[in-house]
């Protein structure tokens, strides 16, 4: 089966076009996942009781955990599918897209039940007191003990889905569940309705992921044979170039997401030291800077099935021209957030709780946040070409760069020297030199690719 429309948008539409046509439902998904992410902190923080939006804070380091799992088999898997695309090897796409669905599953499950079973050192380990444990445990019983499978699932079928080129279906499934979840947030948390608090937020989610996977699922029966995307249990298997195929690149981006749940709980840590308002006040700047965050890698994700197909057929200059419209988009566009942000840190941390020391917190986080952004975009475009080109050993040396050689160290020696608010400058330290490095990096790529083209393309 060959997707003649498809195709076209992969080898023929106009840069621009194909970068938006594949990007812009991606960003948008993206931002609407992080609006419902805030609307948690949004509604919590309307009970005006730090402790409950401290329990979201502490429990969003198990949620981004998800995310390994989600790069392990979603990015794995969606990678091996648009690099069979581009060698129209349909067989190989059929059975990368089964074997990340149902490893998937699998590991939804496993992941529930050992954070249930170990929920007395989980919640010790995230940062959790004897006051903030209830709360961050409610939270954690909706989210994972029962929703982990739902979250995962959802989030990998989008990815597969994005690899054919649906980047619309695949936006609309992610933004359906979000967008149920800001509806049923209120009527879950606030005291006026069922007055459930962080654990009302954390059912919110849950019902929001099942309803979603619901959305894919109608997809696939509904575009059964009009699409690569292949959940049938007979193409499931462990075949040795599917595996190795879809680890090459899943394992590095899994560890990548493992390495930022520690920095994570290496901040919520440091931060608890200094109360409740200071973790709230922390989990509230960062869900804020999020939304940039989440647009920079929205863009990335969209354009790595251009960049895999084009790179798998070897046509190497349109390859470039699609990271390179991509980065001076993202550039420009975020650097104008970083301001705004800088100068409206205060307003933008007020609207999600009144409490004085809560904002003064915030602002300073947020605008120490910030001004890593534009530099952050860079490095997350680098690592979607290197995903999208197999390339899961300069990910995974990015990701190790990050994190274990300049962000958690940057910790440790801002949070000495300026205790509490030297931690919001830790990652704007790591992006800059990243950002750097990345450019060094995919010229050198593009080089090597060039080099090597054939002289009749």
């Amino acid at each position: 089966m060959e997707d003649e429309k498809k195709t076209r948008l992969f080898e023929t539409v106009s840069i621009p076009n194909a970068v938006m046509t594949l990007s812009v439902p991606t960003m948008i998904s993206a931002l609407v996942m992080v609006i419902y992410n805030l609307a948690d902190t949004y509604f919590v923080g309307m009970l005006n009781d730090s402790v409950q939006n401290s329990a979201v804070t502490l429990a969003s380091t198990v949620l981004l955990a998800f995310n390994a799992v989600n790069n392990l088999f979603g990015v794995g898997a969606s990678s091996m599918m648009s690099r069979g695309l581009g060698r129209k090897d349909y067989d190989t796409v059929y059975r990368s897209s089964a074997f990340g669905f149902y490893c998937a599953l699998f590991c939804g499950v496993l992941f529930g039940a050992f954070c249930t079973i170990f929920k007395t050192p989980l919640l010790k380990v995230l940062g959790a007191d004897e006051i903030t444990a209830a709360a961050t445990g409610g939270y954690l019983k909706w989210t994972v003990s029962c929703g982990a499978v739902p979250a995962i699932l959802n989030v990998v079928i989008a990815y597969l889905v994005r690899a054919e080129g649906s980047s619309l279906h695949a936006s609309i499934g992610t933004m359906s569940g979000c967008l149920l979840n800001i509806i049923l947030d209120p009527l879950f948390i606030l005291p006026q309705f069922l007055n459930m608090g962080a654990a009302g937020a954390g059912l919110a989610t849950f019902l929001s992921n099942c309803a979603a996977c619901l959305y894919f699922f109608i997809l696939l029966f509904i575009k059964r044979g009009k699409t690569y995307v292949c959940i049938k249990p007979s193409m499931f298997g462990f075949k040795k170039f599917v595996m190795l195929g879809v680890f090459a690149v899943g394992i590095p981006a899994a560890i990548q997401n493992l390495l930022n749940v520690t920095g994570m709980t290496v901040l919520n840590n440091f931060t608890s030291d200094f109360g409740s308002d200071a973790v709230a006040a922390m989990g509230i700047s960062y869900k804020i800077n999020m939304v940039p965050m989440q647009i920079s890698m929205g863009l990335g994700q969209g354009i790595m099935p251009l960049v895999s197909y084009n790179y798998a057929s070897g046509n190497v200059p349109r390859m470039k021209k699609a990271v390179t419209f991509a980065m001076k988009i993202s550039i420009i566009s975020l650097s104008v957030v970083s301001v705004l942000y800088f100068i409206f840190a205060g307003g933008l941390t007020s609207l999600f709780m009144k409490s004085e020391a809560v904002v003064a917190y915030g602002t300073s986080f947020l605008r120490g946040m910030c001004i890593g952004i534009p530099f952050l975009c860079v490095d997350f475009l680098a690592v979607g070409v290197f995903q999208a080109c197999g390339m899961g050993k300069k990910s995974l040396l990015f990701a190790i760069l990050r994190k274990i050689v300049l962000e958690i160290p940057a910790l440790f020696v801002l949070n000495y020297f300026f205790p509490l608010y030297g931690l919001a400058y830790a990652q704007m330290t790591a992006e800059i030199i990243l950002a750097a490095a990345a450019i060094v990096v995919l010229m050198r790529i593009f080089r090597k690719l060039e080099k090597n083209m054939p002289s009749d393309m």
